[in-house]
């Protein structure tokens, strides 16, 4: 019995024992999960490295003449470690008497919180040990300087625990300005574009760093392991910011005043086939007009301006020449079971053919067609290839889609494919593939590539221009070229843009367009027209081309090629015409020689570096900043001194550099209208002068 007692005795004491080690260990673990799990995942975030790629500056996008269109600018996500040994150490003696300062100034820089808050949620932070406390988010450069000034934080990483997660974003001067041209590079977007077209050139290459990691996933650079990333390659564009404004805005006047759907417009160099301006505007559901879609490399049944490549073929092939007879039968032809109809009511019937293409008559160019090609419309097809109208023009922009033109023994050619593809139907092009076209015919029958990249920089220095390129260097012969610059100036001295053009101080050569296009499953239901006018100025000696589409509303009440895409091209031509032609733009400019006195403006970092590098000796008088300095110096005396930058007042940016007024103003909270290059010469907000978050700038360089 006393052994039985003793065996049970040791049984629960075993067992109790056993209890207690497992209520221990129970305990533990909770107490590990619930009170010291945040330290423990830091601890094990802290033993994690591993090599990250560091990303390079993205290339800067300019205009031919020197604006920038497209750059990348520093923004900064700012975190403080709480468990970093220095911050911790004497009992956290450099928080304790920072703390309050600290919290003052952080208030006064992101004014979103009260001193007193920013004090609470510092102390709440030191006592947890948070080792990912986040500060702030997509703070400016200039916030950012500021920032490493304070109280603390000035006293190194170690020991302040701040940590700063630097990324650049891609800012556009200009806001929507050829937004679909130049295009984009935003995160988790797809690029459209020159940003697209040559991300290679502009994106660089990545370097590398060994990185650790601290709680929260917030990598801490080690030390010692980096590899330089190199930075991507400045591209200089063939886009002239002046000429896109007019077109830009000459094609909003028009798509508001007729609330059209959409619209575009271009403007080639003609001697070269540089693209001056692209714009391109559809219509939101809200009624307003943004840059949604590259209409101008978008094929469409162009209407009446594709009547010069059929006009181009018959005098080429000699099947007819202007003074040829064509009965246009009061505008109103049957052939084959169908019906031409001319888009005028105008009654008249024997008429020469270069009075049917300045009166633009479809009955006339269909017969006059049909009858040169209704046993070869292969013949005609081939003078099309010719013209490079079955194919892409090759512009150096990602996403031109291909025309559409049936060729005989497809599917789709029946019996009045030819006549109907004679004044432009049956056939898709895109505007551009017009432009290129009228273009060709404005330089003597040398058809240009259109191109949109001038030059490649690397460090401000020239590393590849691109030339002109000749697609074909003989379009037709001298005769028919001729002919062609005679049927297209009569048009606007006495066919259809006569009026448009009839006070004119410059002669100009083109041909209107009115198309019906179909709309969707309902047809041609809706009446909806695409009003085209292609051609060149001025006349006797060609400096531009110019071609302006636009889509209407349905039923709409002025719909002609004259009545409202011509408006638009003599808004734009008169505006260059003022502007560029007749003040000679192409004389030799007057070379101003620099004065000995000078005055910069800009980061210390960069002006010390570049006086180093030239040594030029100097006197730092801004010891106290390491951001904007001024830069004053004559032959025998160069200083440094402190730029004084308030958040509140406008400072001057006079003698600053565009980039550097850029960061700076996009740090102030303000938008900014930006015109001429170089230097800044003039501001719209004087220095001293109150401003406010998104208030507008305009800076004039010199």
């Amino acid at each position: 019995m006393e052994v039985k007692k003793d065996i049970l005795w040791r049984v629960y004491l075993s067992y109790i024992f056993i209890v207690v080690v497992c209520l221990t260990i129970f305990g533990k673990a909770v107490y590990i999960q619930q009170f010291q799990g945040h330290y423990w995942k830091s601890m094990s975030d802290s033993l994690h490295q591993k090599i990250e790629e560091v990303d390079p500056e993205r290339g800067t996008i300019y205009s031919e003449d020197g604006k920038m269109l497209s750059t990348s600018i520093p923004q900064f996500d700012v975190y403080i470690d709480f468990g970093a040994d220095g911050l911790r150490q004497k009992s956290g003696i450099h928080f304790r008497e920072n703390l309050d300062s600290l919290s003052y100034c952080l208030a006064n820089l992101f004014k979103d919180n009260s001193e007193g808050e920013y004090k609470r949620m510092l102390l709440h932070g030191y006592k947890t040990k948070d080792r990912h406390f986040e500060l702030q988010k997509n703070i400016s450069y200039r916030q950012y300087q500021e920032l490493k000034t304070f109280p603390l934080v000035r006293l190194g990483r170690n020991k302040s625990g701040f940590i700063e997660s630097v990324k650049t974003i891609r800012l556009n001067p200009y806001k929507l300005f050829a937004y679909r041209t130049i295009g984009l590079d935003r995160e988790n977007a797809q690029k459209i574009g020159l940003e697209q077209t040559y991300d290679t050139l502009l994106k660089g290459t990545s370097g590398k760093r060994l990185v650790r990691y601290i709680a929260g996933g917030v990598s801490v650079p080690v030390e010692d392991y980096q590899i330089e990333p190199e930075n991507g390659k400045d591209i200089v564009t063939t886009l002239d910011v002046f000429i896109q404004e007019v077109t830009e805005n000459a094609l909003m006047k028009m798509m508001v005043q007729n609330e059209a759907e959409h619209g575009c417009a271009i403007i080639m160099e003609t001697k070269t086939g540089k693209v001056k301006a692209m714009a391109n505007l559809g219509r939101r559901t809200d009624g307003t007009y943004a840059e949604d879609f590259n209409y101008a490399i978008s094929p469409s049944e162009p209407g009446s301006t594709f009547k010069l490549a059929t006009m181009l073929s018959l005098l080429e092939d000699k099947k007819v020449n202007l003074q040829s007879q064509v009965n246009l039968n009061g505008g109103v032809w049957e052939i084959n079971g169908q019906t031409v109809f001319d888009s005028e009511k105008h009654g008249r019937m024997l008429v020469s053919a270069k009075q049917a293409f300045e009166l633009s008559s479809n009955v006339g160019l269909a017969k006059m067609a049909y009858g040169a090609y209704v046993h070869s419309p292969s013949q005609f097809i081939n003078h099309l290839h010719g013209m490079r109208l079955d194919t892409l023009t090759g512009i150096d922009i990602t996403g031109e889609r291909s025309p559409i033109m049936h060729k005989p023994g497809s599917k789709y050619w029946n019996a009045n494919t030819l006549p109907w593809m004679a004044f432009g139907y049956n056939v898709e092009v895109t505007p551009l593939q017009t432009a290129t076209l009228y273009n060709a015919v404005a330089n003597n029958g040398k058809m240009m590539r259109p191109y949109l990249l001038s030059s490649v920089k690397d460090q401000g220095e020239v590393i590849d221009e691109r030339e002109p390129y000749i697609v074909v260097d003989k379009l037709c012969s001298d005769e028919t070229i001729k002919q062609l610059h005679e049927c297209l100036e009569g048009v606007c001295i006495e066919g259809t843009a006569a009026e448009l053009f009839k006070h004119s101080a410059y002669k100009v050569a083109g041909k209107t367009g009115t198309a019906l296009v179909a709309n969707g499953s309902k047809g041609y239901e809706d009446m909806i027209y695409q009003s085209s006018f292609a051609g060149y100025f001025p006349a006797e000696n060609p400096q531009y081309t110019c071609v302006v589409v636009i889509k209407n509303k349905p039923h709409a009440a002025i719909f002609y090629g004259a009545a409202v895409a011509g408006p638009v091209f003599k808004e734009i031509s008169d505006r260059l015409y003022t502007t560029y032609v007749r003040q000679n733009n192409y004389a030799t400019n007057t070379v101003k020689i620099d004065s000995s006195i000078f005055n910069y403006v800009g980061l210390k970092q960069d002006i010390t570096q570049v006086l180093n590098t030239v040594k030029i000796p100097y006197r730092d008088d801004g010891k106290n900043t390491e951001e904007i300095v001024n830069l004053d110096g004559s032959s025998f005396n160069t200083s440094l001194s402190e730029k004084m930058i308030s958040n509140t007042y406008m400072p001057s940016l006079k003698g600053m550099g565009l980039k550097d007024a850029v960061v700076l103003c996009e740090s102030l909270g303000l938008k900014i209208n930006l015109k001429g290059k170089g230097r800044v010469a003039n501001q719209s907000i004087a220095e001293g002068q109150s401003i406010a978050h998104g208030q507008l700038l305009n800076i004039e360089l010199n």
